[in-house]
């Protein structure tokens, strides 16, 4: 079955009094007409692990009959309002959820197996907004809705609730007119995201409260389960081949590796070492997907630059060729990574840390004084790596360098963990070391840009094309590089010199 396309929904739902009207939208958010009701009758099952790992996330999963979407919808979310949801039609085994929507929800059911958890009937009445061009801008729901969910003792509920949801195709913005409109004429915002958690909403542990004056531990593992968080959506972003997926998991892998290695004293290092270097072999088995986007992406911008009359031969072509070559090469090990008994395992691992972290005598201080020193150490490994680049040409220079910015990676992730504690003082610090991480960035682009254009040139002389162009712009990238190092030592200065709290330096 082909892996299904996300469609972002915007909604809200709304409690509404007994025996009261549906409220008249005509004159809000550009509605000129609201049509009359459409009934529906919904008959849907949900699944999820005996454990409520989907709920637990803000995940639904359910098969639905009846309405003009019947079928399986997987709906993730993105922020309070917005979801995106998958949708797979009705066929095969009712009682078994499809291959493909098991697949995406991996990273968050760790393996355990999907079951029915609740049933729901809903008697909606759907009426149509629309504007004076008869064009859809929303749609509001009148539904009644009656729900049974399973488990050791079962548990029956009824009520009503309206739903409105803004079309596709409409300004995001109008959510909040309709929102006024709705308060006003006396609905009152629902308290659950979903009908489903208003239902088992009992049976699901709520996510941890901040505390005004949080612990050392309590900052670390907010910032940890937050980048879990992030690890996970772009696992589903990979598996369905979106766009910048496996640089935001890739991202999300360094933040949870140089968080566990940072805040070792916090969250003790040596019961972490190894989720810390099973995470460094994920990123290492994403890496060539990403790097080929990034150099191709690069080095077409590159070609642009040059004169049509330096462009000799199909060139564009064969670079296409080539890194299609390189692309599905990268996707193939990045997904057979993410199909392993090895991820998996990492999975259960960050998630088993999280509900039970190794916390250490350094946890329980007060996140102001508990925080300086793991950060102050990042600081100071970044100054000592950046002396040790003196002197050094050539290659070893740009290994060096390349220690340096990460470094300077490192420690600005630190400063992010930190922002709720030390956020102002930390602001200019944190942007001269993103500065510098940048410059280096830049500067690790060209060291590798050279070395794919050998490659390049290599290939391309055994299938006969003419790859002047190619030593021309391994040219411009090394004097590219040389103006790249002087920026990075203005900007050092700058680090060295520039504002920040008297317990970093």
């Amino acid at each position: 079955m082909a892996a299904p396309s996300p469609v972002t929904e915007r909604e809200r739902k709304y409690e509404i009094v007994a025996g009261s009207g549906v409220p008249r939208l005509i004159g809000v958010g550009g509605v000129v007409a609201q049509d009359d009701p459409v009934e529906h009758i919904l008959d849907a099952s949900y699944y999820d692990t005996e454990t409520f790992r989907l709920a637990r996330s803000g995940i639904t999963l359910r098969r639905r009959v009846g309405g003009p979407d019947a079928g399986w919808h997987l709906k993730l979310p993105v922020s309070a309002d917005e979801r995106q949801e998958f949708q797979l039609p009705l066929g095969g085994d009712a009682h078994k959820v499809p291959g493909t929507l098991r697949r995406l929800v991996r990273a968050y059911t760790l393996g355990e197996k999907l079951v029915p958890v609740a049933h729901l009937r809903t008697d909606r009445f759907a009426h149509r907004l629309a504007d004076a061009r008869g064009r859809t801008i929303a749609t509001l729901t009148d539904d009644h809705v009656t729900g049974e969910a399973g488990g050791e003792t079962a548990h029956l509920d009824e009520w009503r609730e309206l739903e409105l949801e803004l079309d596709p195709e409409t300004e995001p913005g109008r959510l909040e007119e309709f929102h006024r409109a709705l308060t006003e004429a006396g609905a009152s915002a629902a308290p659950w995201p979903s009908k489903l958690r208003r239902l088992i909403g009992d049976r699901v542990p709520g996510p941890p409260r901040s505390r005004k004056k949080p612990t050392a531990g309590e900052v670390v593992l907010a910032s940890l389960r937050e980048h879990y968080a992030r690890l996970r959506r772009a696992d589903v972003g990979v598996r369905l081949d979106v766009e910048d997926s496996v640089h935001q998991m890739r991202v999300s892998i360094r933040k949870l590796r140089s968080t566990l290695r940072t805040f070792g004293s916090i969250i003790d290092e040596k019961k972490t070492g190894s989720v810390a270097a099973e995470l460094q072999w994920l990123g290492r088995r994403l890496s060539p997907a990403r790097d080929t986007e990034v150099t191709e992406a690069r080095l077409r911008e590159q070609l642009d630059e040059v004169p049509s009359e330096l462009v000799f031969g199909p060139l564009r072509q064969f670079l296409t060729r080539y890194f299609a070559r390189e692309a599905e090469e990268g996707r193939s090990r990045a997904i057979a990574a993410l199909t392993g008994k090895r991820y998996l395992q990492l999975l259960r691992a960050l998630d088993t840390l999280l509900e039970d972290p190794p916390l250490t005598a350094q946890a329980r201080k007060p996140a102001k004084t508990g925080l300086r020193k793991p950060l102050r150490k990042a600081a100071r490994k970044l100054s000592r790596a950046e002396a040790a680049a003196h002197g050094l040409a050539g290659e070893e220079l740009g290994t060096a360098l390349h220690d340096v910015r990460k470094k300077a990676k490192r420690a600005r992730y630190a400063a992010d963990t930190v922002k709720p504690v030390y956020g102002k003082k930390l602001r200019t610090w944190r942007k001269n070391v993103k500065a510098v991480q940048n410059t280096l960035g830049e500067h690790q682009d060209t060291v590798v840009g050279r070395d794919v254009l050998r490659h390049l040139t290599i290939a391309g002389h055994g299938e006969g094309q003419n790859t002047f162009t190619f030593g021309m712009l391994h040219a411009r990238d090394a004097g590219r590089a040389e103006k790249l190092r002087e920026t990075f030592a203005g900007e050092w200065r700058r680090l060295r010199r520039g504002d920040h709290p008297g317990w970093l330096s």
